[in-house]
């Protein structure tokens, strides 16, 4: 029998992402062909218009190759219609955003329990006392009841952090989520990716910060849209799980 944990819980094989303009348009991605194991809490790295943010939005299915594959958990994300990603990606993905993008109208448990709803695999009667656990568990549960206008930054990084895990995801991705926080915020949100990490999560992040890539056990290099290097750390995994 195979053992389905050697399995890479995503692939990308041979992912090419050119954006139409005048002149032949511009390709933020160059014959990308990676894979990614359960569990592994990875750093992409690279400077500003290297393709950092258009690779996520490939796992994500946020955004479309123009040509190639991107399989997570076996599903060829860009089979799928929009409403059928949409649902697949509440699932199996939880994605933090740079600038929260917390609804500013909710509370931030009711933004926590809006994604629970319209995803719809946590039951009704157990989506609160979730909320309410992980905003205990990112230190939140005093501002349960307050809107995002009233948290700091932060805060509101923790509290998107929460949001990405309400229905429990396998991966978790992270655009530059401590780009505008300063570094007592920052310390927190990474510390809370190092935990889910730990915890069996996949962690891929973005970060400009190369401070905070150290602490990673595999740093994607990335320039001109092609993979520069991939960089492994094992021995971080074995002191995070020791």
């Amino acid at each position: 029998m195979n053992d389905s944990r050697a399995a890479p819980i995503i692939e990308l094989r041979g992912v090419d992402k050119t954006y139409p303009g005048a002149g032949g348009g511009f390709t933020a991605l160059r014959h990308i062909a990676l894979s990614f194991m359960a569990g592994e809490h990875v750093a992409i790295v690279g400077k500003s218009g290297s393709g950092k943010s258009t690779l996520l939005n490939m796992l994500t299915g946020i955004d479309h190759p123009s040509s190639g594959t991107v399989l997570v958990n076996g599903v060829d994300l860009h089979s799928l219609d929009e409403s059928r990603l949409a649902s697949w990606r509440g699932r199996h993905i939880g994605i933090v955003f740079q600038f929260f993008q917390l609804i500013p109208t909710l509370s931030i448990v009711d933004n926590l329990l809006l994604a629970m709803e319209f995803v719809n695999v946590i039951p009704a009667n157990q989506r609160r006392p979730r909320a309410e656990r992980l905003l205990e568990q990112v230190g939140l549960a005093p501002h349960a009841a307050k809107l995002p206008s009233a948290l700091s930054g932060g805060e509101q990084q923790r509290a998107a952090v929460a949001r990405a895990l309400a229905n429990d995801p396998p991966i978790v991705v992270a655009d530059e989520p401590t780009g505008n926080l300063d570094s007592a915020s920052a310390e927190v949100v990474q510390s809370l990716f190092e935990q889910l990490a730990r915890a069996g999560k996949t962690v891929i992040v973005v970060t400009h910060d190369q401070g905070l890539s150290e602490r990673y056990d595999r740093i994607l290099t990335l320039t001109d849209g092609a993979v520069q290097s991939d960089e492994r750390r094992p021995r971080l995994r074995q002191v995070a799980q020791s």
